[in-house]
């Protein structure tokens, strides 16, 4: 394993890559992942997209959930994987990042201009008016109207909601929007059957167009909106890198792979890297 971390540092070394990452570089930071190391999903079933606008059950069921998993969010911290990607990008040592997760801790890391195709947890936006909201603002309604639910504690789940029992749900009262009053209060992220923002997929695109190769770290890349990206990548002849503890939908595309916690060998590659770099000037 040590060799094969090794040929990654050597191929990162020679070009900037871009950086496509996933819920395994935020285990670390205590944010849980979708799937096993075998790639089957953990946990009960996704928001489907359709079934959140069309039911308000189901945005009733969400918004419970995510009031009591909001905790565990908003107090997870960037972990040594998140700042050697941003130590690197700073340097121009990677070119890019993209991400599919919904934390924002490439944000606070300090990662600049990250394209982040699921969207971000901490906006929230009103599907009637089109009102954007801070996550944060609209915790404080939830808590205001639910009191009840301040003090119960669960198991956080991917999605930043949390696993709660169903009959914490018979007298949840859900946000509206301040503005308009609709109760169609949606995060700002892209639920399972969603649309990647056409902002985000051409900057996507267009980072990969532009890049020399991509490094994958932490994701299965079950989401066809990453893995199409990987598969472009390969078509123009590009190298595809992955650090990851399961397999990915790429695997027969990879040059090399490297199984082991991204939070360990991420900053061993970037001193590396940095030191090298800092050597040749």
């Amino acid at each position: 394993m040590v060799e094969l971390a090794d040929d990654l540092y050597q191929q990162m070394a020679q070009a900037p890559y871009l950086v496509l990452t996933g819920a395994g570089i935020s285990t670390a930071s205590g944010i849980p992942d979708y799937r096993d190391s075998d790639g089957v999903r953990r946990g009960s079933a996704p928001i489907m997209h359709q079934d959140f606008i069309a039911s308000p059950a189901t945005r009733k069921r969400y918004w419970a959930r995510a009031m009591v998993g909001w905790r565990g969010v908003h107090q997870a911290t960037p972990n040594a994987a998140h700042q050697a990607l941003a130590a690197l990008q700073g340097q121009g040592l990677i070119s890019g990042v993209i991400t599919q997760n919904v934390d924002g801790l490439h944000d606070v890391a300090g990662s600049r201009n990250v394209v982040e195709l699921h969207g971000n947890l901490h906006r929230v936006v009103c599907l009637d008016c089109g009102m954007r909201l801070r996550r944060d603002d609209v915790q404080l309604l939830l808590e205001e109207q639910n009191p009840y639910l301040q003090d119960v504690h669960a198991v956080l789940a991917p999605d930043g909601d949390a696993q709660l029992a169903a009959r914490f749900l018979e007298a949840f009262h859900m946000p509206h929007c301040p503005c308009c009053g609709s109760d169609l209060l949606k995060p700002d992220v892209v639920f399972f059957g969603g649309g990647v923002e056409p902002e985000q997929a051409r900057a996507a695109w267009k980072a990969v167009e532009a890049a020399p190769g991509m490094l994958i770290v932490g994701t299965s890349l079950m989401a066809y909106s990453s893995f199409r990206l990987c598969q472009e990548m390969s078509r123009q002849g590009k190298r595809l890198l992955a650090i990851n503890m399961g397999r990915t939908r790429a695997d027969g595309l990879l040059s090399i792979k490297v199984t082991q916690p991204c939070e360990q060998v991420l900053p061993q590659i970037a001193q590396r890297l940095v030191q090298g770099s800092q050597s040749s000037t």
